[in-house]
């Protein structure tokens, strides 16, 4: 698929959600302190926009 979310930490450990288009980040959201609240982004974006798959590149 050409297009899709991931989830990631920064430097000040809170979760962001990237939308990528063949490997390139088009945005990112702010950070979060869950990645529940990441996740919830990411659902109010894809109900506006085409579906992508979610990729979580953070570990627990």
């Amino acid at each position: 698929m050409a297009h899709r979310f991931e989830i990631r930490q920064n430097k000040a450990g809170e979760y962001v959600a990237y939308f990528l288009y063949n490997s390139e980040t088009m945005f990112w959201t702010e950070g979060y302190t869950s990645k529940a609240s990441a996740k919830n982004a990411i659902e109010s974006i894809k109900k506006n926009g085409p579906p992508a798959d979610v990729v979580d590149t953070t570990t627990g």
